[in-house]
Order: C-alpha cells, then sequence, then structure tokens
C-alpha cells in the first residue's frame, strides 16, 4: 500500500473545497432553487457551473478516498473508526446545531420572526454538511475493503487495475463501470438528493471514493495517470465538446426518436464522459504542478476543513442582504465574494484556529 505522502492530493482536496465556495458563491443566481435567491438569474451563469458541478463533488470525494487509505496507514481499524468518528462526527453534530441554524432562518425569513424560532421548531438539517455524515459512512463501510487491500488478499484486483490503466486508453475506459452505475441507479432512485439512501447519488460518489482509495494503494495507477495525462486532456476536451452539444441540442431533433427515459440515459452518459475524464486528466497533472510541500499548502491544508464547515452559512447571511441591492448580478457575486471570503478567513484565524475546543468542534488536529 502506497503512504508517502502526496502533496499533489494536499492541493487537490484545497482546490475543491475552494470550488465548492465558488460553486456555492453563484447558486443564488443561477436560477436553481438555493436557499436565498435573487430575483434575475443567469443563463450563461447557469450553462458554466453545469459543466463544473461534473466533476466538483466526484474530486471530493475521490480525495477523500486518497486520505482514508493515509489514516488507515498509521492506525488499525479501530484506531481509525475512532479518528473518524472525532473528525467527521463531532464537527457534524456542531455544524447541525450551531452552523446550519442561520441557514433556515434566513431561508425562510418569511416564516421566522426570530432566529429562535429555528430551536423552538426543532428545524434542523445538514444543508451542505451531508458531505460530512455521508462521508463518515462510506468510511465504516469500506472498512473492510481496506483491511483486504492491506493484508494482501485481494492484490490481485489491484494488479488487474493496474494492467488496464497501463494501456493507453485503460484509464479512460474505466468509465464505463461509472456509466453503468449511473444509469442503473438513476432507474432505480432517480433523485437528485444527496441523502445517503439515495442509491443513484450514493453509488456514484461512492466510485470515486473506491477509486481513490484503489489508487492511493498503487504506485503503478499514480505512474499511469501521469504517464497519460495528455491523451486524457484531449479526451476531456471531446467529452466536453459532446457535453456541451447535447446540451445546447433542441429537443425538437431528439424527441421523435428517443423516449424520455433514453435521451435522459445519454446526458447521463455524457455527463460521467465529462466527469471521469477531468478527475484523471488532473490526477495526471498534478503530478507535475503540485509536487512541493510549502508553507501556504500546510496552512491552506489545515484551515480548508473549517472553511469548509462555514462557507455555506457565512454566504447566506451575507447574500441575503446582497441579493435585495439595486445592482447588476456581476457586482454582486464581487461583492458577496469581497464580503464572505475574508470572514470566513478571519473567523478560522481568530475564533477557531488557536483554541482546543473550537479546533476539535470543526474536525481538526490537535496542535
Amino acid at each position: 500500500m502506497n503512504t508517502a505522502r502526496r502533496y499533489d492530493i494536499d492541493w487537490l482536496r484545497v482546490i475543491s473545497i475552494v470550488a465548492v465556495y465558488f460553486h456555492h458563491l453563484g447558486m443564488p443566481f443561477n436560477g436553481d432553487n438555493f436557499h436565498i435567491m435573487n430575483n434575475e438569474s443567469s443563463k450563461l451563469l447557469d450553462d458554466i457551473m453545469v459543466y463544473f458541478e461534473q466533476f466538483r463533488l466526484p474530486l471530493l470525494f475521490l480525495v477523500s478516498g486518497t486520505g482514508t487509505v493515509f489514516a488507515f496507514s498509521k492506525r488499525n481499524w479501530l484506531q481509525f473508526l475512532k479518528e473518524r468518528s472525532y473528525r467527521l462526527i463531532i464537527p457534524l453534530i456542531f455544524g447541525i446545531l450551531f452552523i446550519v441554524p442561520p441557514q433556515t432562518f434566513y431561508e425562510k425569513k418569511d416564516t421566522y420572526n426570530s432566529f429562535f424560532q429555528v430551536y423552538q421548531n426543532l428545524d434542523f438539517s445538514e444543508n451542505h454538511l451531508w458531505f460530512i455524515g455521508n462521508l463518515f459512512i462510506i468510511s465504516v463501510v469500506v472498512i473492510p475493503f481496506i483491511l483486504l487491500i492491506k493484508s494482501g488478499k485481494i492484490s490481485f484486483i489491484i494488479r488487474f487495475i493496474e494492467k488496464i490503466t497501463a494501456k493507453k486508453y485503460g484509464l479512460f475506459l474505466i468509465v464505463v463501470f461509472l456509466v453503468l452505475i449511473k444509469i442503473i441507479t438513476k432507474k432505480i432512485n432517480p433523485s437528485d438528493s444527496k441523502d445517503i439512501t439515495n442509491i443513484s447519488s450514493t453509488a456514484f460518489y461512492g466510485f470515486y471514493f473506491l477509486a481513490g482509495i484503489i489508487i492511493a494503494s498503487s504506485k503503478e495507477i499514480w505512474k499511469n495517470l501521469k504517464k497519460y495525462r495528455k491523451t486524457n486532456f484531449f479526451i476531456l476536451i471531446f467529452s466536453s465538446l459532446l457535453f456541451y452539444t447535447y446540451y445546447y441540442l433542441p429537443n425538437r431533433f431528439l424527441t421523435p426518436y428517443l423516449s424520455t427515459e433514453n435521451l435522459w440515459d445519454i446526458w447521463y452518459l455524457v455527463c460521467c464522459l465529462v466527469s471521469w475524464s477531468a478527475i484523471i486528466t488532473l490526477l495526471g497533472f498534478a503530478q507535475i504542478w503540485f509536487t512541493k510541500k510549502s508553507k501556504i499548502l500546510t496552512k491552506s491544508n489545515e484551515a480548508i476543513y473549517p472553511f469548509y464547515i462555514l462557507h455555506q452559512t457565512v454566504l447566506i447571511v451575507f447574500g441575503f442582504y446582497i441579493i435585495k441591492l439595486n445592482i447588476n448580478i456581476p457586482f454582486k457575486i464581487l461583492l458577496l465574494f469581497v464580503a464572505s471570503f475574508p470572514i470566513i478567513l478571519l473567523i478560522y484565524r481568530y475564533l477557531i484556529y488557536p483554541y482546543k475546543i473550537p479546533r476539535m468542534l470543526f474536525g481538526m488536529k490537535r496542535k
């Protein structure tokens, strides 16, 4: 099992969570059903965001899968379970009770006259913290799989995947499994809900989590990702062209020949092509771009988890007032960024980072 520190993965973890921040920064303005919505929406913004949605969260789950292997390398399964509970369950409970309620209040401002009514009505939810809850459950479920990898009892699976990825297009062809998972599970549960009980969502993100575990367990797969990075990049360009061609193609050209179910299946196909080709491209080029340790990376890697927990609440609180201003959407987005990003960092630096209990509540390691 490959357990050496990977600075490229550390960078990708930071980048993926910052990408989540920027995604939520645009959500009030893209016409989707977010917690707060601007009166006007931008179709262009929505068209851009729908593309990055295909690999934003998959990258985060894959990076989490690799992190699980590295965490397991220094612990037995019981110590690992204790560490996951400390870093995931405590922040999740704290977040549901104290970080998410302001989001609920501003989302239901027409219903609640007072913030404390959220508590009186026990109106609690995970909101953006669903990722933490799902990550904990998936991490626990895969413990037997990681133990089998460590024991060498299923090394034949790793060797088989290494042989596939050694071929020029082998890495990309793994997308076949992803497409099958996506299409089949969507027929069972077509909902976009991120609840762990939603088989289509959990199976899709679970695929990336397991992919992260397998990649982190093999030096050969890492080498192949780097070796074929340019090939995978060209595949990503081709997949992106297919994605937007189908996205913009008027329905009248296809509806006479294909059922609604067939149309959705094609959509899932092009989404998976972009998703997987983007991930393997990033994993390849990251080994060129992000190979060295730095103070910026160390500080960012430590801060990124509290940043994730805080970001959506700060965005919604500021965004509630900014969307009411009589300025255009680009200026509102810029103003929301200028207002929210420094506040998140200041809360982290002066209220979380220096103190033992806040560090624990936000899932940070002990100093």
